[in-house]
């Protein structure tokens, strides 16, 4: 039992690499549960007996706990927390821009359009 705690984050993990083609993750349970099951498909047709166990626990962790309005809470918030980092990338860059050192000028900017383009991905899997 006391791998327990191991077992649930590597099938977290194994979850979260497996729904990495959805830009924010499924959008209801019953999609969590279809993208779990073909990561459960795909491990036992490799032979990868763990990952399978793994997944079958976070399945069930779904099946128990997975609510659509929870799912949507919590991509609700994170896009204020992508919403925090642009603001705060938007002040380094100002801080940059006052101090007009051209090399932190770039690397802020480009800080900041990866936080923008990040937010906009999410906004759009809403």
């Amino acid at each position: 039992m006391k791998f327990l705690p191991l077992v649930l984050a590597a099938a977290a993990a194994f979850t979260t690499l497996g729904a990495a083609a959805q830009p924010a993750g499924p959008a209801t349970c019953d999609a969590k549960r279809e993208a779990i099951g073909r990561d459960i498909e795909m491990a036992k047709s490799k032979g990868q007996k763990q990952r399978v166990r793994g997944l079958e626990t976070a399945l069930a962790e779904v099946n128990r706990h997975c609510t659509d309005a929870k799912l949507a809470a919590e991509h609700q918030k994170r896009i204020r927390a992508q919403e925090r980092k642009v603001a705060e990338r938007e002040r380094d860059l100002r801080a940059a821009q006052e101090k007009g050192r051209a090399s932190k000028i770039a690397d802020r900017e480009k800080k900041l359009h990866e936080a923008q383009a990040e937010l906009q991905q999410l906004k759009g899997a809403q």
